[in-house]
């Protein structure tokens, strides 16, 4: 939570979040929503903070916080994308297939582009589970972030 909220910070946007230990996080979620709509906001950002495929519980919770979405925000463009460390390989793509049916992912990120990782995994999400690749992570700054270009994928892939 301290590393969004000095993101939103740094960004000069509010951050909507309940610092309680045992907050259930659809219902952050449901006042997020509240927020957004009471202000008319054009977008609200969720970050789910780095939940483990394999906590059974963590997947369920992530289910009922899609489900909030869903009704809360039943007219609202939802993209739903996993934030996927290129440096995990094959874990990343079972990450991915566990993420997709819990949270009906769009897309995915894919990071650390910046150092030796290659992101092969984004083939295997690409091919198969049909998630294309949105954006890309080459660093910590905010402008490290970028729309994802297959042309220059593919190429610094090919080029070593």
């Amino acid at each position: 939570m301290e590393q969004v909220k000095a993101w939103g910070a740094r960004s000069d946007v509010e951050v909507i979040a309940n610092p309680g230990q045992n907050t259930d996080p659809a219902a952050v979620v449901f006042d997020a929503i509240s927020a957004a709509q009471s202000r008319n906001c054009e977008l609200l950002l969720v970050d789910t903070a780095g939940r483990l495929q394999n906590k059974k519980n963590l997947m369920d919770e992530l289910s009922k916080i899609r489900r909030i979405i869903d009704k809360k925000a039943a007219d609202a463009k939802v993209e739903s994308l996993l934030v996927l460390d290129a440096t995990l390989g094959q874990n990343g793509l079972q990450q991915a297939k566990v993420f997709a049916e819990a949270a009906n992912l769009s897309g995915v990120v894919l990071t650390k582009l910046d150092g030796t990782a290659r992101g092969g995994v984004a083939l295997a999400v690409v091919q198969q589970l049909g998630l294309p690749i949105r954006f890309i992570g080459a660093g910590e700054g905010i402008e490290d972030l970028r729309p994802f270009s297959s042309y220059e994928f593919i190429e610094a892939l090919l080029s070593g």
